[in-house]
């Protein structure tokens, strides 16, 4: 490697283990902390997303991510924490992370859902030691004020993710290349 992606790499690193310090915390209280998040993001979404009650009523069960934070300066990353629900209770936590390269500068904050559609979908997820989002995830968004749309509940992907609530100075949210790793809060 030489000295120029060697420090590339490093900065990095370093921007994606700083971001992992960010959000929730761990100690005693992580858990009721993530809990809260995850509360409010959910009634957010529910709010201002028309449709996305009804996804979640026909899924399997939800991972709601209610705080990602991404930054970067040519290299980056990502990392929040979140809880899966199954029937809107939790059962286990989950932390999220992405490293990203290429021509960025900036920082945003956004919250995602990830909404399994099927129970085999579910059980690989929660079987797995770590689950990578990729091109099996099925974007779905609404046009200016409507609702997800009839085509979103005919979706045959098995996973659908939802991003929403975003602010910051980077354009667009994606959890394609996004990690997810169950933790004890």
């Amino acid at each position: 490697m030489s000295g120029h992606s060697r420090r590339n790499f490093m900065i990095g690193a370093g921007a994606t283990a700083m971001l992992a310090g960010c959000g929730n915390g761990i100690g005693s209280r992580g858990s009721q902390k993530i809990d809260g998040r995850v509360a409010a993001a959910r009634e957010y979404m529910y709010t201002n997303i028309p449709g996305a009650q009804d996804l979640a009523y026909k899924a399997s069960g939800v991972l709601i991510m209610p705080l990602i934070t991404e930054a970067g300066f040519g290299l980056g990353g990502s990392y929040g924490r979140g809880a899966l629900q199954v029937n809107d209770s939790t059962v286990d936590y989950y932390s999220a992370a992405q490293a990203t390269f290429g021509i960025q500068i900036g920082a945003q904050q956004y919250a995602h859902a990830l909404f399994f559609m099927t129970e085999d979908s579910l059980s690989d997820f929660r079987r797995s030691a770590g689950w990578a989002a990729g091109v099996d995830v099925q974007y779905a968004v609404r046009s200016q004020g409507a609702n997800l749309g009839a085509d979103t509940f005919e979706i045959r992907r098995p996973v659908i993710a939802v991003v929403f609530g975003q602010a910051g100075l980077i354009v667009g949210a994606t959890v394609e290349g996004t990690k997810y790793m169950r933790i004890i809060p």
